[in-house]
């Protein structure tokens, strides 16, 4: 997220990003994908932006295992995504606001600690919380003005 970005005030989440370290010459592959959650529009339930955000920087990289990629989220992922987050082995999680209610990386739970997983990585919650915690509730507020 750049300081612009940082400071904008918007109306909408920020997207998910996904970004890779500096890639070798030799492949060819984008180092960021961003995305936002579109299950009320795609009708899909899974459409959470870090999903979607995966998704397409799996696709683009051609691996489902983004073991190098760093995944930037506005919210403490759900559940659903911590699962999705860990079949990726994406190298760090860095989110916004938590989120007491579902988050699933420390909040609610804490599916990042769970012996279960074979995979661990990295997580900075709270960056710039309160700035996304604004947005947030300003955007969830023009929802329910509609």
């Amino acid at each position: 997220m750049t300081a612009r970005e940082r400071r904008s005030p918007r109306l909408k989440p920020l997207p998910a990003r996904v970004r890779f370290p500096l890639a070798p010459l030799s492949w060819p592959v984008a180092r960021s994908s961003r995305a936002a959650t579109t299950s009320e529009t795609d009708n899909d339930p899974s459409a959470h932006a870090e999903i979607v955000a995966l998704r397409e920087a799996a696709r683009v990289s051609g691996n489902y295992r983004l073991t190098d990629a760093t995944l930037y989220v506005t919210l403490e992922p759900c559940a659903m995504c911590m699962g999705a987050i860990v079949q990726a082995r994406i190298a760090r999680l860095v989110f916004g606001a938590y989120d007491p209610k579902a988050g699933a990386a420390g909040s609610a739970i804490d599916l990042s600690e769970s012996p279960s997983f074979n995979h661990r990585f990295e997580i900075n919650g709270g960056v710039l919380a309160e700035e996304c915690g604004a947005v947030l509730k300003t955007f969830f507020e023009s929802k329910r003005d509609r």
